[in-house]
């Protein structure tokens, strides 16, 4: 068995609870979350602290991250929805060698993004970063060379749940984004998004929610697909054969095409009605 270890601003959150059985599922075994280590207790109403959760969880509570890295096979920085911490909690992991998993929202900003990825590079350690929507089987199986148009929807706020709208399109549309237009209300966030050779691609945050739903055009077709797949398993099963190899499975340059285009989006929400540059 290989050991597996989480790093995580505070360990009570939905990924890092259903992660370990989904790993070891995956993995017939193989791989096993046995250690973690959160920085703060949970902030939220009723939410358990490090020690409880580990408790509970049948894992190991380590006083560090150096701790963590040291003793596990594969490491996970998740920190979902704090994707201000990924660059400091990746540090150690990163110097490492050994294969990471750093959980969506990869980074805050491109710059924060390419330096992350630098990080890796200079201790040639293996690493990637997705959303697990980019593995949903309705759309994987669009010819995304051909699309011309993306109209998308989902639900939550546009700073979490963008990621899950925006991966999917630049996996099917490339990484060529140029710019990002606020279309949407006060209340239903909407951005477009304009590609290169006047592609272009939309997507909307309903707040209350929404399933995942594309309606594309391309190559005189038109294609609907709203995900209704397993997609954290698919996920979960690429996280583990990247564990197993050291192959990552997703480019950067589709990492750093996502965050771009999420920073733009941002900035065209607080300067509804003019194109935000997407950054390079």
């Amino acid at each position: 068995m290989k050991t597996v270890g989480f790093i995580d601003y505070f360990l009570h959150e939905w990924h890092a609870d259903h992660y370990p059985a989904w790993i070891n599922q995956s993995s017939g075994g193989e791989y096993c979350v046995k250690y973690a280590w959160g920085a703060v207790d949970s902030p939220h109403p009723g939410g358990k602290s490090n020690r409880r959760w580990a408790e509970d969880m049948g894992i190991s509570l380590c006083g560090s991250i150096e701790e963590v890295v040291e003793k596990s096979d594969a490491l996970v920085v998740l920190s979902p929805d704090n994707a201000e911490q990924h660059e400091c909690l990746s540090r150690l992991p990163l110097a490492s060698g050994k294969p990471v998993y750093i959980d969506k929202t990869f980074a805050e900003t491109l710059a924060a993004a390419k330096r992350i990825f630098q990080m890796a590079e200079q201790s040639s350690t293996p690493c990637y970063s997705t959303s697990a929507l980019r593995y949903a089987e309705e759309y994987r199986q669009i010819p995304g060379g051909e699309l011309s148009y993306i109209g998308s929807w989902g639900p939550n706020s546009l700073e979490t749940y963008s990621i899950h709208q925006i991966e999917p399109i630049v996996a099917l549309m490339g990484t060529q984004a140029q710019r990002v237009l606020y279309t949407g209300t006060e209340e239903v966030p909407s951005l477009l998004i304009e590609f290169t050779g006047g592609r272009r691609a939309s997507i909307t945050c309903f707040p209350c929610g929404s399933p995942f739903v594309m309606q594309m055009h391309g190559a005189g077709r038109t294609y609907l697909a709203e995900v209704k797949s397993d997609y954290f398993q698919a996920f979960i099963g690429h996280m583990v054969e990247f564990f197993r190899t050291g192959e990552i499975p997703v480019p950067h340059e589709q990492t750093l095409a996502v965050i771009a285009i999420r920073e733009a989006g941002l900035q065209a929400a607080a300067a509804p009605g003019l194109w935000a540059g997407v950054p390079r």
